[in-house]
């Protein structure tokens, strides 16, 4: 009941924007989620957060993220340790590396597709005593 304020704040997840008139030649590095209408060329680092490439949106660039969700333009390496969400209106080109793949009917990928599981914990553990 006391408590309603302090889990509001919990919740609050914070997300930085690219704008559709915005241009970045160079290196991103986050540590919050991140939607990106606009132009974007170089690498994005956002290893434990989620990056939104928007309808707008042409990156080229080397990605790297726990999740990405594409519905503009992408030339490079993606890399979404988690997840990759390919939606219809999106187009990938060059490797995509990721734990889950969705892809919507529509969307287009030419390049590499690799799919890496993570160990489960227990897997984990047997692999840190084999060690």
């Amino acid at each position: 009941m006391w408590n309603n304020g302090e889990q509001q704040q919990q919740k609050d997840v914070r997300v930085a924007s690219i704008g559709i008139s915005v241009s970045i030649k160079g290196e991103i590095n986050g540590s919050e989620d991140l939607t990106v209408d606009g132009q974007v060329e170089g690498k994005i680092d956002l290893p434990e957060h989620t990056l939104t490439i928007g309808p707008n949106a042409t990156v080229v660039a080397d990605i790297n993220a726990k999740v990405v969700t594409v519905f503009g333009s992408v030339i490079g390496s993606v890399v979404a340790r988690d997840k990759a969400d390919v939606r219809k209106s999106a187009s990938i080109e060059g490797s995509l590396t990721c734990g889950r793949l969705a892809v919507q009917e529509g969307a287009t990928i030419n390049g590499k597709i690799e799919t890496k599981q993570r160990p489960a914990a227990a897997d984990r553990s047997k692999a840190e005593k084999a060690a």
